[in-house]
C-alpha cells in the first residue's frame, strides 16, 4: 500500500515538531527556572492537535507492521516508543529532556528511512 509509505514524511514533520515543543516545555531554560512543565500547560488546540496526531502515529505504525517492506523499521519505532515512555517514568525531570531527544532522534533515524524505502520502491 503506496499510501502507508506516502504518510512517513507526515510523521517525521511531526516527530520534529514533537522535539521542538519538548524543548519548549522541558528544555535547559525551563529546568534552570525549576518550573514543573505540567504547571505550564499546552494551549487546548495544541494539545488536541498532539493528541490526535499521536494517536494517528500509532495507528499508522499497527498498519505498517503488516506491510512487507519497513517492518523492522516500524518494529524499532514501537520499541523505541515504548521503552522511552517506561525509561521516562522513572527518571527524574533534567533527565526526561535527554530521553526525549535521544528517543526522538532514533525514530526520525526510522522514519527516514522508511522515506527513503518508499522513495526507492514506489517513484
Amino acid at each position: 500500500m503506496a499510501l502507508l509509505y506516502s504518510l512517513a514524511p507526515f510523521f517525521l514533520a511531526f516527530e520534529l515538531w514533537q522535539l521542538v515543543i519538548a524543548e519548549r516545555y522541558v528544555g535547559i531554560k525551563q529546568i534552570e527556572r525549576g518550573s514543573d512543565p505540567r504547571e505550564l500547560g499546552l494551549h487546548e488546540g495544541i494539545a488536541a492537535l498532539w493528541s490526535i496526531s499521536l494517536f494517528l502515529y500509532w495507528a499508522w505504525m499497527g498498519l505498517m507492521l503488516f506491510q512487507a517492506w519497513g517492518r523492522l523499521q516500524t518494529l524499532f519505532l514501537v520499541a523505541v516508543s515504548l521503552s522511552g515512555f517506561l525509561i521516562r517514568r522513572g527518571c527524574g525531570l533534567k533527565w526526561v529532556l535527554v530521553v526525549l531527544t535521544f528517543e526522538g532522534a532514533i525514530r526520525i533515524g526510522m522514519l527516514v528511512s522508511l522515506c527513503a524505502i518508499a522513495w526507492r520502491r514506489f517513484l
